[in-house]
C-alpha cells in the first residue's frame, strides 16, 4: 500500500506503517482507545489492499506534534466508510478536528466506490456534534450503538 498524507493549513495525517500502529497500541493506557486501536490494526492486516480504511491515520501538526487520531471503519459494500476521530485533550477546542475531518472526508469522497461518509457521536459529545456539523454532516436519523449517526455525501 502506498503511504498516503494529506495537508492542511496545520496538519499532516498520514496512514500509520504497521509498526507506527503497534507503537501507539503498546503505549496506550486507555483500555477502551487500546481495544478500538487493535481492532484497527487487525482489520488493516485483515485488509492488506485497502488498508487505509481500517488503518489508524495519525494527525500531526506541520512540527510533527501529534495532536490526535482519525480512522475509517472499512469501506462497505453499500459505498459508505464510517469516520472516527480523537484530538489529544491539550489541544482540544482549536479546531483541529474540524480541520483533520474536512480533509480526510474530501480524501475520501474522491476515492473510487465511495459514496458517502458516516460519522456516530455519543449522545451527550456535543464538541464532537459540532466538529460534525462544521464539516457538513446531517443527522440520518438513525441511532446506533454510540448514539445518532451523521452523514455528508459526495
Amino acid at each position: 500500500m502506498n503511504r498516503i498524507e494529506l495537508e492542511t493549513e496545520r496538519l499532516r495525517l498520514y496512514v500509520a506503517s504497521r509498526v507506527e500502529m503497534e507503537q501507539l497500541i503498546e503505549r496506550q493506557t486507555d483500555e477502551e482507545l487500546r481495544k478500538a486501536y487493535q481492532e484497527m490494526l487487525d482489520g488493516y492486516l485483515a485488509h492488506p489492499e485497502q488498508g487505509e480504511w481500517y488503518a489508524i491515520w495519525m494527525v500531526t501538526r506541520r512540527d510533527g506534534v501529534q495532536v490526535g487520531d482519525l480512522c475509517f471503519k472499512g469501506l462497505n459494500e453499500d459505498g459508505s466508510v464510517e469516520i472516527g476521530y480523537g484530538i489529544n485533550d491539550e489541544f482540544q477546542g482549536q479546531g483541529y478536528a474540524t480541520e483533520a475531518v474536512i480533509a480526510t472526508v474530501d480524501w475520501a469522497l474522491r476515492q473510487s466506490g465511495v459514496l458517502r461518509v458516516e460519522a456516530e457521536t455519543e449522545p451527550d459529545n456535543t464538541a464532537s456534534q459540532r466538529v460534525l456539523a462544521k464539516c457538513g454532516f446531517v443527522s440520518n436519523g438513525i441511532i446506533g450503538k454510540e448514539g445518532p449517526r451523521y452523514k455528508i455525501c459526495g
